[in-house]
């Protein structure tokens, strides 16, 4: 993965202040028109998923635009179909919903580090373009990003993370976690591979991003 130029701060400050003027209005026309719209945010750990979430959502009123951000299932919701859990947080309308992670976690960490089962990682594989289709043959305007960073500058992150963790520092902390998961996720064509990516079906498939500027999570 060649290396991402840093942008000037004279250049990206200007531009992500443009750029969530125009949040603000998408927000405004995603409420008055009934719009719901949900936003994928994947990748790979210190990616700059959070970052980049949390600049989306700055200026966004927390009453239209949320983050969904589910934890490990539970007992019951391991017995549930699997995709139950996130249809929970879709959108009514005139709702955003930001998913901090998503339904591809049996794609990624949870194929990798074992926690499925190939039965079940196959059974995601069929049932996740079917899904999504359903998804917006309803109406729901879907958006996937996927954010990719070099095994380099990931290592150096997580280096700083552990640093800032044994120096006592408490602003990042939750943020790291001694699994290996963010190393071994697949590369993007893993979680591409089962997406529909026909004209016909709009929304569903990837913008992919690689991280070189600012954010970490």
């Amino acid at each position: 993965m060649s290396k991402v130029e840093r942008l000037p701060r004279r250049v990206y400050e200007p531009e992500l202040a443009r750029l969530q003027a125009e949040l603000v209005k998408l927000q405004e026309w995603v409420r008055s028109e009934g719009a719901r719209v949900v936003v994928v945010f994947e990748g790979r750990d210190a990616a700059g998923k959070g970052s980049t979430i949390k600049r989306v959502t700055e200026y966004l009123n927390p009453r239209v635009a949320r983050i969904a951000a589910l934890p490990v299932p539970t007992d019951r919701e391991r017995t549930q179909w699997y995709f139950q859990r996130y249809v929970e947080h879709l959108p009514a309308a005139g709702e955003i919903v930001l998913f901090d992670r998503s339904w591809y976690n049996r794609a990624g960490v949870e194929h990798v580090m074992g926690f499925c089962s190939k039965q079940e990682y196959t059974r995601f594989l069929h049932q996740c373009p079917i899904f999504e289709r359903l998804l917006v043959e309803d109406g729901l305007l879907l958006r996937k990003y996927w954010f990719s960073v070099s095994d380099a500058e990931q290592e150096r992150r997580f280096r700083s993370r552990l640093a800032t963790r044994r120096a006592g520092g408490s602003c990042r902390r939750w943020t790291w976690s001694p699994s290996p998961a963010g190393r071994t996720t697949p590369a993007p064509r893993t979680r591409c591979s089962c997406t529909p990516t026909s004209p016909r079906r709009p929304g569903t498939s990837w913008t992919a991003t690689t991280s070189g500027a600012r954010g970490s999570t």
